[in-house]
C-alpha cells in the first residue's frame, strides 16, 4: 500500500486544501497519515475524519522582535528530531506540505530520508516557512501565474489550490429555507474571513438601508461580531461564520463580498462567484492579499477595492457595478486553467510515488 503524510497548520488555510485532498487519495488507496503541532488547528480538523494525527514541536521564526524568538528555534529543532523519527518509522512514499511553520521540519526530515517531498505555496510569493522549505521541495504547487517567477526553476506548478468537492454540490432551496429569504431579490454574501473585519462590517452594516431595496444579504461577520440590533432585519441574515450550510449559501448567492486569502478566493473562482475582493491592508499584513486580489483583478476574476479606500458610496457603487457586470467575470472564471486543482496535485503525487 502506498502511504502518504500530509502537513500543514497553524491556521486553516494550511489545512483545507489538504482535507481536500483525502478522499481521491482515498479512492487511490493512499495509506494517509498527518503530521502538526501538538495543539494546533489542525488536529481538530483532521482527527474528525480518523487519520491518524502525529504532533510534533513546533515554533514560529518571526521577523520581529519577541521574547519568543529566543526559545522557539529549539522548539524547531525539537519538531526536526520529532519529525525525523516519525519518517524513519512510518516509511511513506510521499510527503505532501501545504505549508505553515510545523511543515518545515517535516520537510526537511523527509529530504534527508530522501523522499519526494511536494509544497503548495497558496499566496503570490512564498511566505518564510516554504522560502525554508524550497530547497527540501521535488515540486511546488501554485495558485498564481505570477508565482512561477518566484520559484525555482524546473519545480514550480501552476495548480490552482485544491478545493473541497462538497462546496460544489450545495442546494440552494434549502439555504432559502434555512435563511427565510424570499427568491424575488438577488443574494450577496459577505465573508470577512474566520476573524471578521470590523471595516468590512461597518461598511456594509452602513449601506443596509440602501442595498436591501435591491438585494438580500447574508453576512458571515467573525467571531463576536454579530449585531444584535440587526437580528429582526428582513431580508438581513448574520452569523459568527457557518459549517455545514455554507456550501448552500454558495448556491444561493449571486455575488460575494470577501478578504482576499487565498484559498477563499480559489473557491470563489472554483464556484464561479462574481466577487468584490477588499484584501487585508499591508499596515496588517505581508501584503500577500494585496497581491493575490491585483492577480486575480488581471485574470478578470474579481473587482477589488482597497481598505483605505473603502466608505459606504464607494461600496454601495462597486457593489451595484459588479453585479450589472456579473456574467462577464462568470465567463472568465468558467476559461480559468486552473479547475482542475485536485486533479493536477494527484497526478504530481502519483508522479513522484511511481518514478
Amino acid at each position: 500500500m502506498k502511504r502518504i503524510i500530509l502537513t500543514g497548520g497553524g491556521t486553516a488555510g494550511h489545512v483545507t486544501p489538504n482535507i481536500a485532498l483525502l478522499p481521491r487519495l482515498k479512492e487511490l488507496g493512499y495509506d494517509i497519515h498527518y503530521i502538526g503541532s501538538y495543539n494546533g488547528i489542525e488536529k481538530e480538523l483532521i482527527e474528525q475524519f480518523g487519520i491518524p494525527y502525529h504532533g510534533i514541536s513546533s515554533g514560529k521564526l518571526r521577523r520581529y522582535f519577541s521574547v519568543q524568538n529566543f526559545t522557539d528555534p529549539f522548539r524547531v529543532l525539537k519538531g526536526l528530531g520529532e519529525a525525523k523519527r516519525l519518517i524513519k518509522i512510518l516509511k511513506p512514499d510521499v510527503i505532501f506540505s501545504k505549508g505553515g511553520f510545523v511543515s518545515v521540519p517535516v520537510v526537511i526530515a523527509g529530504k534527508g530520508r530522501h523522499v519526494p517531498v511536494i509544497i503548495h505555496e497558496s499566496d503570490m510569493t512564498p511566505g518564510l516557512a516554504n522560502k525554508l522549505a524550497l530547497p527540501s521541495a521535488t515540486k511546488v504547487c501554485c495558485n498564481f501565474p505570477e508565482t512561477l517567477s518566484h520559484l525555482p526553476e524546473g519545480k514550480a506548478v501552476l495548480t490552482g489550490s485544491p478545493i473541497r468537492q462538497e462546496l460544489l454540490s450545495g442546494d440552494k432551496y434549502k439555504a432559502l429555507e434555512f435563511l427565510h429569504f424570499t427568491s424575488d431579490k438577488p443574494v450577496i454574501l459577505v465573508i470577512g474571513g474566520s476573524l471578521g473585519s470590523v471595516a468590512v462590517n461597518e461598511a456594509v452594516r452602513g449601506i443596509l438601508p440602501e442595498l436591501l431595496k435591491s438585494f438580500q444579504v447574508v453576512h458571515l461577520c467573525g467571531k463576536g461580531k454579530v449585531d444584535d440590533s440587526l437580528k429582526n432585519l428582513e431580508g438581513y441574515a448574520q452569523f459568527e461564520y457557518i459549517k455545514e450550510e455554507l456550501k448552500d449559501l454558495f448556491a444561493l448567492t449571486d455575488i460575494v463580498i470577501s478578504r482576499a486569502g487565498a484559498n477563499a478566493i480559489c473557491e470563489l473562482l472554483a464556484l464561479h462567484k462574481p466577487n468584490l475582493l477588499i484584501p487585508l491592508p499591508a499596515s496588517q499584513s505581508r501584503g500577500d492579499q494585496i497581491l493575490n486580489a491585483r492577480s486575480f483583478e488581471r485574470q478578470g476574476y474579481s473587482m477589488v477595492l482597497e481598505e483605505e479606500a473603502l466608505n459606504q458610496e464607494v461600496l454601495l457603487t462597486a457593489i451595484r457595478k459588479l453585479y450589472e457586470n456579473r456574467e462577464t467575470y462568470i465567463e472568465a472564471m468558467k476559461r480559468s486553467h486552473q479547475q482542475n486543482s485536485i486533479d493536477t496535485i494527484i497526478d504530481l503525487i502519483e508522479s513522484v510515488v511511481n518514478k
